[in-house]
């Protein structure tokens, strides 16, 4: 909720957990109770970037790619200009690895070129590392938030 005062976001999306993933669903019921605008990610194909649906805590999802659960077809497509994402793993110059499929690169890349838009890494603090290997196509975190801290690499 701090960073969400802090970058006022008009739509903010976040992941629906998997397996033993952080829980990002409260994050998102805390801010639809703000009347901020919310969405989950939809994978629409591999080398693609994301699209994102409204979503409210309560709304029906289904089983998208990777069993995530996903918006139902029905729901708007929207732009979000703050997104919590999931990681492997993290450093503090603002660099993550992902599950390795790139679609969050694509994703930040695409909607970058549309508007400012905020990306933070939703992880916990074990998944820190030294340094994580980065590439001119990798894109950068603003902020990771673990269940010990909120780890701010820019105030914009």
């Amino acid at each position: 909720m701090r960073l969400a005062r802090l970058w006022r976001p008009r739509i903010v999306s976040a992941f629906h957990p998997l397996r033993d993933e952080p829980d990002t669903l409260p994050l998102l019921t805390a801010l639809s109770e703000k009347e901020v605008p919310t969405a989950l990610p939809v994978v629409v194909g591999r080398g693609s970037p994301l699209t994102f649906r409204l979503w409210r805590s309560g709304d029906l999802t289904r089983a998208g790619a990777m069993s995530i659960r996903e918006p139902l077809e029905g729901a708007p497509v929207v732009d979000p200009d703050l997104l919590f994402v999931p990681l492997a793993c993290f450093d503090r110059r603002g660099h993550r690895i992902g599950y390795g499929a790139g679609y969050y690169d694509r994703t930040l890349v695409h909607l970058r070129r549309l508007k400012p838009v905020h990306a933070v890494g939703v992880a916990y603090g074990v998944c820190e590392i030294a340094a994580v290997p980065y590439d001119t196509h990798d894109q950068s975190l603003d902020a990771v938030v673990t269940e010990q801290e909120t780890i701010l690499f820019s105030e914009q």
